[in-house]
């Protein structure tokens, strides 16, 4: 692991949180490790995303305790518009990389490094949850929605919802552009776009553990919701970036 990085290595790792209370400091603190040993220019960013809780106050509270963690709170748009908000914000603070993950301690941050030592070689790697231990519901969902994006845009991208990802930040902007403002799926579009658009990528297990603490927000219904919304949502978005990715004669299959 070469720590000795420039300005132009810089990351953000970014992470939208939402009544994460009980988990925050935590992974904060587990976090904030990784940044530093990237270099000082690097941040930790946790995008708070309304909490009703205090999970913000928390992050407040505990800033000065880490040196290159920024808190930042907003409006609750649910967790792909705040994953496209976070993205937004790294493109204007015109760093090299963005990381994502969340904010529940379910990803482990060691294996961060496997990702970073790779950065030159690939403008996008991204997790494949291998033996997750996320519960049934969770695993559910992604399932269905490699179904539906296989059988809309006739790509089988397992896991592509994953929250453990490194993304080159000048590759990832024309990809941003396709894809709507608060879309709930952002980081699914995403790793369809990276597929459909051949860019450099590459997938690496992950591991993939039970939340430390908190409630599980999937649920049956939630499920049944996603995967309806997904379908209409996935439509409109072919049939509206279908010139923009292969030029008017051509056509997504």
């Amino acid at each position: 692991m070469d720590l000795n990085q420039t300005i132009s290595d810089q990351v953000f790792i970014v992470m939208p949180a939402y009544n994460e209370a009980v988990n925050i400091e935590q992974t904060i603190c587990e976090w904030h490790r990784v940044v530093e040993k990237t270099g000082p220019h690097s941040r930790l960013i946790v995008f708070n995303d309304g909490s009703s809780d205090n999970t913000f106050a928390i992050m407040q509270q505990i800033k000065q305790k880490y040196p290159q963690f920024i808190p930042i709170t907003k409006l609750n748009t649910g967790h792909g518009a705040t994953c496209l908000y976070s993205y937004n914000y790294c493109i204007e603070a015109g760093i090299e990389y963005v990381f994502q993950t969340d904010s529940d301690g379910q990803t482990n941050p060691e294996e961060f490094w496997r990702f970073w030592e790779k950065r030159k070689d690939y403008d996008f790697i991204i997790g494949t949850r291998n033996k997750r231990k996320d519960g049934l519901f969770r695993i559910i969902t992604s399932r269905i929605l490699q179904f539906i994006v296989y059988v809309i845009f006739g790509k089988n991208i397992k896991d592509a919802n994953t929250p453990f990802r490194l993304m080159k930040i000048t590759k990832l902007k024309p990809i941003l552009n396709l894809i709507p403002l608060n879309y709930f799926l952002a980081n699914v579009m995403i790793s369809l776009f990276v597929v459909k658009r051949s860019e450099s990528y590459l997938r690496i297990p992950i591991t993939f553990q039970k939340r430390k603490a908190g409630v599980n927000s999937i649920n049956l219904r939630r499920i049944i919701v996603i995967g309806y919304n997904a379908i209409g949502d996935f439509y409109t978005i072919k049939q509206n970036t279908k010139e923009l990715i292969y030029g008017s004669n051509s056509e997504i299959r």
